[in-house]
């Protein structure tokens, strides 16, 4: 049986314990990958969803809009153990289905080279490359993506 049948996604306040615990983790997984790099803080106007595997958070996200009809998909994360499970892919549909809630016509997300796994991820749920934005803009290692809703 997939342990799809076992993810519950909410929505969480940014000050959630869940959300600090899994925002920190993947920090703490950016600095390994991206030792050159400050983490950026978390936007106060996030919009979290936390992944739950029997009642254990083991994933999250978040939703920020941006100008209208846009937003952004920030601080995807997955515990380690509970990746190649549909766990990531479970969060960006929530976190999809949030933007088209709020009349959101087009995604923007951000990742990197050195996270080769999200590329085709990515690429799997209708994400295309778009030239980098804000402050990714003549960053190496940005790999920007665009959805339209």
């Amino acid at each position: 049986m997939s342990n799809l049948h076992w993810v519950l996604i909410q929505n969480k306040e940014i000050t959630h314990p869940d959300v600090t615990l899994l925002v920190r983790n993947a920090e703490d997984e950016l600095i390994v990958r991206y030792p050159e790099q400050v983490p950026s803080t978390v936007n106060p106007h996030a919009r979290f969803v936390v992944a739950y595997v029997l009642g254990r958070p083991v994933g999250c996200g978040a939703l920020i809009l941006l100008d209208e009809g846009v937003a952004e998909i920030k601080r995807l994360y997955v515990l380690p153990a509970h990746r190649r499970n549909g766990v990531a892919r479970r969060i960006l549909l929530a976190l999809e289905r949030k933007a088209i809630a709020a009349q959101v016509g087009e995604l923007i997300l951000a990742s990197g080279t050195r996270q080769p796994e999200a590329l085709p991820f990515y690429e799997s749920l209708g994400y295309q490359r778009i030239e980098p934005y804000g402050h990714h803009i003549g960053n190496p290692v940005s790999v920007c993506f665009s959805k339209r809703l």
